[in-house]
């Protein structure tokens, strides 16, 4: 079985800007996280030998100097001292612990110091999915030609329409090759045409330097839910946009906010922060209402909407974008982070339905044990932790029936 990983900065650039905020911030942070399947799929005999062997192999990666110069140009917002850090970072296979059920359901933990596991999650994502195809001879029958024309004409149509959009596929997509054929298939047809519209770039920082793009990404909901692990749900919005805004000053100023419901980090998202953040991202939820809600508060703070960017990252594909661009347009400024419609589209396949969430916290590696965490999404269905601790935690914060 081939490499699939097979560069460092193989990975989205919302992990290696939230590795910089936890070494700021919480250098001594315990975390767990689990993986999730929701289609609740039977993997084939051996799957879970292979993860660890793909896991192990990721022990001989090094970030290049290549690597370290693009980034120093292209994401100033991230100090130097943390080039220093990620030249003398390894992977650890020990970190992760991967199984199979009789059934053949999978079943992966990684746990560790925050700052270093950190850079687990979409590596590993990424390599069930790609494993997956492998295995089941589905890469086989891909087209990437086919693909590639696909790809390009999706972005003819949300450039024609005015949208400002980027590539998030990194964790789900087919194969490092789907993902490479998309960015590039997408790129060359921005730089043909002359549209209002936009590709912005793409999350995957690797992709970004080889196609001399603009590496795109903040932050994920598992910053704000460790410091809900740690400190409690009711000010976890709050303390996170705090330790934020001390790292970066100002910078990155896209706040992801729907880790516990819109009513809480609306208290929680004072005149103060309405003004330091350049922004939201609306991650789940019905877009509409969201963005409703967003300017309803900008405005109740005296903020014009129109002045600030809103991302919208929830399920989409282009019909959804062309559509919400045409809702969005003038109340705010819209963009649009497009995931596995654009790294994982290929007829007769069916994109993992997967995802690595926190789901534990200790402050300090001397504490004896670890608190439980979770997620809970404007989604039905889609908060992630155990029941007990998404009960406890929608009753502390009196989240929506």
């Amino acid at each position: 079985m081939r490499r699939i990983i097979n560069h460092f900065t193989d990975d989205d650039l919302y992990k290696f800007t939230m590795c910089v905020a936890v070494v700021d911030n919480f250098p001594r942070t315990q975390v767990r996280y689990t993986f999730i399947d929701r289609d609740n799929t039977c993997y084939p005999p051996g799957f879970a030998a292979e993860v660890e062997r793909q896991t192990a192999m990721l022990e001989e990666l090094v970030i290049t100097d290549q690597e370290v110069e693009f980034m120093q140009r292209r994401c100033p917002y991230i100090p130097s001292w943390f080039y220093g850090y990620l030249k003398g970072f390894r992977y650890d296979r020990r970190w992760v612990t991967v199984s199979q059920d009789c059934e053949g359901r999978l079943r992966i933990t990684i746990e560790g110091n925050w700052s270093s596991v950190i850079l687990m999650e979409v590596k590993i994502l990424a390599i069930v999915s790609e494993l997956y195809y492998i295995v089941t001879g589905q890469e086989a029958a891909m087209d990437y030609d086919a693909f590639a024309e696909v790809s390009s004409a999706k972005a003819r149509r949300l450039l024609e329409a005015g949208c400002m959009f980027s590539d998030f596929g990194t964790r789900r997509r087919a194969s490092f090759k789907a993902q490479d054929t998309a960015v590039a298939a997408m790129a060359a047809t921005a730089r043909a045409m002359k549209s209002a519209g936009r590709f912005v770039g793409t999350s995957n920082v690797y992709l970004a330097m080889k196609h001399d793009l603009t590496p795109l990404g903040t932050m994920a909901h598992e910053f704000v839910c460790a410091i809900a692990g740690m400190y409690g749900p009711q000010m976890a919005n709050h303390l996170a946009m705090r330790a934020w805004s001390n790292t970066y000053r100002g910078a990155l100023g896209t706040f992801l906010y729907d880790t516990y419901g819109w009513e809480i980090f609306s208290l929680n998202f004072s005149e103060d922060f309405a003004n330091m953040f350049k922004g939201l991202r609306v991650d789940s939820g019905d877009n509409r209402e969201q963005l409703d809600k967003i300017c309803h508060k900008y405005r109740s703070l005296s903020i014009d909407p129109a002045t600030k960017q809103v991302v919208f990252s929830n399920a989409l594909d282009v019909d959804r974008a062309i559509e919400l661009n045409a809702y969005a347009r003038g109340r705010c400024q819209p963009s649009f982070g497009i995931g596995t419609h654009f790294t994982n589209d290929f007829p007769g396949v069916t994109p993992r339905n997967i995802v690595i969430k926190l789901v534990a916290v200790k402050i300090t590696e001397s504490w004896p044990f670890f608190c439980s965490t979770c997620k809970l999404s404007e989604d039905r269905g889609k908060h992630s932790g155990d029941a007990d601790t998404v009960e406890r935690f929608k009753a502390l914060i009196h989240f929506p029936k």
